[in-house]
């Protein structure tokens, strides 16, 4: 029996704004526990929620980027459930009417574009957070926090009422890979408008994964089981391996499926199951008495929609067709647009743009990662990288000198020019002094000399790499292989 998995997410993306959905909290990450919170979040008696209109135009902002259609009358609605992090006993969401719908995100699979529908995009607030042992013996450590146990389970509110989009995609994923191939570039999206910081470790961008098996070839849906608040794409990739795994052993063996929500557990690897799937009915959704309905006007969807930037794709084809640069560079340069525009200022002051890419997808990138910090504190600024570029173009320094110069300005700040004076890294372009370290080198291998005269051309390479240790990497690599090379063919008599 041929099984093919059909997988649809519904992504919680936390919006960038400064206060709370239907309050004025502040939403900012890391504040002491239930510091951030009022009657209104907090679900009071008698308290009457406020819509946040920055909330709605960001995700109206989103919304169009992802080719939605946005509703001329919105509604929110009320989700009844019971949990200790949720003080009102429900969640504002909205359901029968949603703020957008019918939308698509292109993915890449194999250099090949496979549209995903949107479903829908809706708003809604996000629920307090519950801390179990592990965060609470992690909160006992603070000053501030009086907290006696590592065992029993709290609840920090200060999350309670923070502004959600829910993007629903239609079951149009096929595969783990291709579920984490969209989130990356949904997350990436996200970060080009500035809505949505995508921190997957502070849970403001997290997953629910929805998946089935059927026969392939068919149309007909399998019975699904869905797994929630996934915050890491290898969870998420993880967890759908395993379950598609889980069910279709039980297919095959004559078993059925039994609808359910699981929960991936690190410690076993594996999804396992929390309760039984809720259905809509479940919830009780009514619409929300406290709030009007949402009436969006058409010349305010219009000014929303001219302030969308140039998305990743527009701008991967507009590096490939300006810059001649190839695929896999466009894609790297283009992961953040803070990396984008970092690349086109130094074209702007160096033009070759090849030279640019190769030492942004090694060197910086490299330094960012090591050091665990984003281009906006990176100390080496586009116009001091094109200084440098230009140091190794007039031969004041050579290309291996440069990575050390390099380094040395990501730790100071300080400008290429003055730094090569002060570690002494000027190139070495005297013939004569090239001609001396050449002969030093090649006396000390006269093997080596000797295989290289018999056939052995190969080891030219190796000669020119003791000569640059010799001289830690500043002699002039052409002058070098010219001295060189005419110095082994005077030795050809000699061996």
């Amino acid at each position: 029996m041929s099984l093919e998995a059909v997988i649809g997410l519904e992504v919680h993306a936390q919006l960038l704004t400064q206060s709370k959905m239907f309050c004025s909290c502040r939403t900012i990450y890391g504040a002491e526990p239930n510091t951030q919170t009022c009657p209104i979040c907090l679900g009071m008696p008698g308290t009457l929620p406020v819509i946040n209109r920055g909330a709605v135009e960001l995700a109206i902002y989103t919304a169009l980027a992802l080719h939605c259609q946005i509703a001329t009358v919105s509604q929110f609605a009320r989700k009844n459930y019971f949990y200790p992090d949720l003080p009102k006993g429900y969640q504002i969401t909205q359901y029968q009417e949603p703020l957008a719908t019918n939308g698509f995100l292109k993915i890449k699979i194999n250099e090949v574009f496979k549209k995903i529908r949107i479903n829908r995009l809706q708003l809604e607030e996000d629920a307090g957070k519950s801390l179990h042992s592990e965060d609470t013996k992690m909160l006992a450590r603070r000053p501030t926090c009086k907290v006696q146990g590592g065992e029993d389970s709290l609840v920090d509110l200060n999350r309670c009422g923070v502004p959600l989009m829910e993007i629903i995609t239609e079951p149009d994923l096929r595969s783990p890979q291709e579920a984490k191939i969209f989130l990356l570039t949904l997350r990436q999206l996200l970060q080009y408008l500035e809505v949505c910081d995508g921190d997957l470790e502070k849970g403001s961008f997290r997953c629910d994964v929805n998946v089935s098996l059927r026969r392939s070839g068919t149309k007909e849906l399998g019975i699904r089981t869905e797994a929630k608040n996934l915050n890491s794409f290898r969870g998420v990739e993880r967890t759908l391996l395993f379950e598609i795994e889980r069910q279709r052993k039980i297919l095959e063996s004559g078993g059925k499926i039994i609808q359910e929500t699981l929960q991936w557990d690190e410690k076993s690897e594996a999804a396992l199951p929390a309760r039984s799937k809720e259905e809509a009915h479940d919830y009780r959704y009514f619409p929300e008495p406290d709030l009007v309905e949402l009436q969006i006007d058409t010349n305010w969807v219009k000014n929303i929609e001219k302030k969308i930037p140039e998305l990743p794709e527009e701008i991967q084809e507009r590096f490939k067709k300006t810059y001649k640069l190839p695929d896999y560079d466009v894609e790297i340069l283009t992961q953040t647009k803070a990396l984008a525009c970092y690349f086109e200022e130094c074209v702007k002051q160096y033009p070759d743009a090849k030279i640019v890419s190769n030492w942004l997808m090694t060197e910086v990138l490299a330094i960012l990662k090591e050091k665990k910090i984003s281009l906006d504190n990176f100390l080496v600024k586009p116009i001091d990288l094109t200084e440098m570029f230009e140091l190794i173009e007039q031969g004041e320094i050579t290309r291996t000198s440069a990575k050390t110069l390099f380094r040395e300005m990501a730790k100071t700040g300080e400008k290429a020019s003055l730094l090569r004076k002060k570690l002494g890294l000027g190139q070495i372009s005297d013939a004569r002094e090239i001609e001396n370290i050449v002969e030093k080198v090649l006396q000390k291998q006269p093997e080596e000399i000797k295989r290289y005269l018999q056939g052995k051309t190969q080891l030219l390479t190796f000669f020119i790499g003791q000569i640059m240790k010799e001289t830690q990497g500043k002699a002039d690599p052409k002058l070098v292989n010219e001295v060189l090379n005419k110095r082994l063919k005077e030795l050809a008599g000699k061996y």
